[in-house]
């Protein structure tokens, strides 16, 4: 005899969306039926390359946002004299 699970606000959200997401990827495909929903099959070889370029690009974005969290720590102890220098 299987036990019976309660339905819990939190479960029932995650089963709705899971089954939501479910039905998307069929309409997304023109199909009617999720049985029928063939996925498509690539090589590993094939999408190295574009996670290579993605990681790479990744690293690019972190040292953007380090000089520019430099650059904005700059400014805001600029801020911070200027507004030290008005209230006198």
């Amino acid at each position: 005899m299987k036990k019976s699970i309660k339905l819990t606000p939190k479960i029932l959200r995650r089963l709705i969306q899971e089954e939501r997401n479910s039905i998307l990827e069929t309409l997304e495909q023109g199909k009617e039926d999720s049985e029928k929903v063939s996925a498509e099959e690539v090589e590993a070889g094939d999408l190295a390359s574009a996670l290579e370029k993605d990681l790479d690009h990744l690293k690019v974005l972190k040292i953007q946002e380090a000089k520019t969290r430099r650059k904005l720590k700059r400014i805001l102890e600029s801020k911070k004299v200027l507004l030290r220098k008005l209230s006198k």
